[in-house]
């Protein structure tokens, strides 16, 4: 029995893989886009007024969609706490990231197993997080909460004042 079971979920994961190849991510960016610069299998494409960029690696089965923020030089520490919190909590499928010092949104994926629901979510969470970027650093409407705070600063106001006296 268990061999069968096996058996058909290897069979249904195959059919239901996606094969997205870099023809179909051309297709869905050009529709998606405001304007696209192809090159090779890199995209520069603007979407509701940002600048987002995919590359596709086929050998290695990968694929990202990354919008530049902002240099990192006019970055200050608390904004880059943030938006590693945000890594966190709100920015869901995309991540805050640094490289090269530009701070960026990134979203990352194998290639193959992409669906065209997720590359269009990709290029919209990309476009949230750079838009959201020191103010929600959101990608989406959803956010995961926080863990509730440490029991010393969920003590009444009073209370805490009285502590600082004594």
């Amino acid at each position: 029995m268990n061999k069968i079971l096996l058996l058909f979920l290897l069979v249904t994961s195959f059919c239901f893989s996606q094969n997205m190849t870099t023809e179909k991510l051309n297709l869905l960016i050009t529709k998606q886009a405001d304007s696209v610069a192809v090159n090779g299998n890199s995209w520069n494409f603007m979407y509701k007024g940002k600048l987002l960029i995919c590359i596709a690696d086929t050998n290695a089965n990968r694929m990202r969609i990354i919008s530049p923020i902002a240099p990192q030089k006019e970055l200050s520490k608390e904004l880059i706490l943030n938006s590693l919190v945000a890594n966190f909590h709100t920015a869901l499928d995309v991540k805050y990231a640094i490289s090269d010092n530009v701070l960026w949104s990134v979203f990352t994926h194998p290639l193959k197993e992409l669906s065209t629901h997720q590359v269009k979510d990709a290029i919209s969470q990309v476009y949230f997080a750079n838009a959201t970027f020191g103010s929600l650093y959101s990608s989406t409407s959803l956010s995961f909460p926080a863990s509730k705070r440490p029991k010393e600063e969920q003590e009444p106001k009073k209370e805490r004042e009285l502590i600082q006296k004594i």
